[in-house]
């Protein structure tokens, strides 16, 4: 069966649609066979990465690692049988026609909570959650003593999280990999991310996740979008030279790859 690996939060601008496709396309590059699916039915911000990525390779003539992007299909709710929920049954179907030719399907969640995210989420054998750097982000994952800092309990994210494992556990699968991402860790402001990641080290043993470091803040990753292009894309392009933000994206690319500790995935870029 396929591996599935879902992006996912409840608050939006953290990264998640970039962090998807570079994973996908990190893993199309190693040769891997790879299914996406966007549940933002209403922005697609990751569907419409891959859509230009297709439009700009056509364009260009060139022959880019893709993954293999499928819209939900539509379903008729007077067809389903009583009490099968229409959204359910899409993302099923969804993953069902994906399954026995991918050796992985990524999919990339709302920043809201919906029925296809709540359902992706039990659904996950990897689940990345990216957060920027800010105690705004962290309080999706848990509520803190405004005094001490102290983690006081999980918050409405982290909930779902617990919710989706005990889907997982009562249907006797595997335990989610749940990874959260630190993205935009930027140079300044060090007193934060000291604060910020000393309270994540705090929650992840309180409920059970892996802290990882993400993407920094670039301005390659908003010229990349409109041609559907990753940093693993730039020598395909004509970049010969890459200079050192670049490089150091890469970097951060491959560091994350590591982390996610894929099966069956050796990182070789």
């Amino acid at each position: 069966m396929a591996h599935i690996i879902v992006t996912g939060n409840e608050k939006g601008g953290s990264g998640k649609s970039t962090t998807c496709m570079h994973v996908a396309t990190a893993l199309a590059r190693m040769g891997h066979k790879v299914g996406a699916l966007d549940l933002d039915l209403r922005q697609r911000s990751f569907g419409r990465y891959i859509e230009n990525r297709r439009a700009f390779a056509e364009r260009e003539g060139l022959n880019l690692p893709t993954p293999d992007y499928r819209l939900l299909p539509e379903v008729d709710p007077a067809t389903l049988p009583e009490g099968e929920n229409p959204y359910d049954h899409r993302l099923s179907s969804a993953v069902a026609e994906l399954e026995p030719i991918c050796d992985f399907i990524v999919i990339d969640c709302p920043g809201s909570h919906t029925r296809l995210s709540q359902v992706a989420h039990s659904l996950a054998d990897t689940l990345i959650t990216p957060l920027n750097d800010s105690f705004i982000d962290f309080d999706l994952l848990a509520r803190t003593d405004a005094e001490t800092g102290k983690v006081v309990g999980p918050s409405i994210y982290s909930e779902m999280v617990w919710s989706a494992r005990q889907l997982r556990a009562r249907a006797g699968l595997k335990p989610i990999d749940w990874i959260v991402l630190r993205n935009r860790l930027g140079a300044q402001q060090m007193h934060n991310k000291r604060k910020v990641g000393e309270a994540l080290e705090q929650l992840s043993k309180r409920i059970g996740f892996r802290v990882a470091p993400g993407f920094s803040e670039r301005v390659i990753f908003r010229e990349l979008f409109p041609r559907g292009l990753t940093l693993l894309d730039l020598r395909d392009v004509g970049v010969e030279n890459l200079n050192i933000s670049n490089v150091a994206a890469r970097q951060e690319l491959r560091d994350l790859m590591k982390e996610l500790r894929l099966p069956g995935v050796e990182v070789n870029f």
